[in-house]
């Protein structure tokens, strides 16, 4: 995802191929260096360094999420990690140390919800749900906010695709309080990523289903969008505005949603406040004008019932 930094980027093969003369040597040399590493993840002792190493050089390794999936004990372990720093999230006593090892954990991980492989292994065995009490966490101190970052790397690499079973699995699990918490209080990337995530289940029919289906869900999200836009007049971002537009826009594809976004779509996206903001970003500007127009003209006057107020 083009959004996301490097470090989590979703989109990257793993070994993709080399036209040096010795790639073939350096494919076997990463090959066994993977899996000794992967090897060590079962020993305690040697476990830190092959997390550090092996979040690392992910890229380097060809197939890793299948080595990990596969190798007797490896996610056990990564869960062992994940589980172990439970106590420590109420009351926030997370240290650095102790974040920084997590997420090494959580980046192998997220290998394995990228892989065409293993995805839906991994779906099947509820590892995501392993993760949400960091996503339910509220400091906003690095630690913790690195915590919730990379927790929602995991989940966005499995959105990214569109598959709707990875949907309706985390729609099943109350994914949508957990990121709109996230759109509230995280960071400017954490938000970011979490509206991503949002975005990509209301594309789905079935995500887009979900949250019309009553106007609690629907006024749920749609008063931290608001919100969002809100803060966004003071501290601009391109990009975490142009994932909010897009949500606006897919609601507006729903007669009722869009009847009630005459009323609660704000002033900001409708008078110009941002024309300097998506200066840049022709894409977002066109989404804007459609979302004012699909708006504007699929208004329905309240006391035709058009909209969700009648169902509050």
């Amino acid at each position: 995802m083009a959004n996301l930094p490097p470090s989590l980027s979703m989109g990257t093969p793993f070994g993709g191929p080399s036209t040096s003369v010795g790639a073939p040597a350096n494919k076997d040399r990463n090959l066994a260096s993977a899996e000794q590493l992967v090897l060590d993840l079962s020993n305690p002792e040697l476990r830190e360094n092959a997390l550090l190493e092996l979040s690392k050089k992910r890229e380097l390794f060809q197939d890793l999420a299948p080595l990990l999936w596969n190798s007797f004990g490896t996610i056990a372990a990564l869960l062992q990690e994940i589980v172990s720093i439970y106590s420590v999230l109420a009351p926030p006593n997370l240290t650095p140390a102790q974040s920084n090892r997590v997420c090494n954990s959580l980046a192998l991980l997220q290998c394995v919800a990228s892989h065409s492989d293993t995805r839906m292994l991994f779906l099947k065995a509820h590892i995501p749900l392993y993760l949400y009490p960091f996503l339910n966490t509220t400091s906003k101190s690095r630690p913790f906010e690195y915590l919730r970052l990379t927790s929602l790397g995991v989940i966005g690499a499995l959105v990214k695709v569109d598959d709707t079973e990875v949907i309706s699995f985390l729609l099943s699990t109350e994914i949508i309080p957990l990121c709109l918490r996230t759109m509230e209080m995280g960071s400017e990337l954490s938000k970011t990523v979490a509206t991503f995530i949002v975005q990509k289940i209301l594309l789905d029919d079935v995500g887009m289903d979900y949250i019309c289906t009553t106007a609690e869900r629907f006024f749920a999200v749609g008063r931290v969008l608001g919100n969002m836009v809100q803060s966004l007049v003071e501290q601009p971002s391109p990009r975490l505005l142009k994932h909010i537009i897009r949500c606006y826009l897919r609601l507006s594809d729903n007669p009722r949603a869009c009847a009630a976004l005459g009323s609660c779509l704000p002033d900001s996206l409708r008078d110009g406040t941002f024309s300097n903001c998506l200066r840049e970003d022709q894409i977002a500007r066109r989404w804007l004008q459609q979302l004012v127009h699909n708006v504007g003209v699929g208004r329905v006057p309240s006391h035709q019932g058009g909209g969700f107020e009648h169902m509050l």
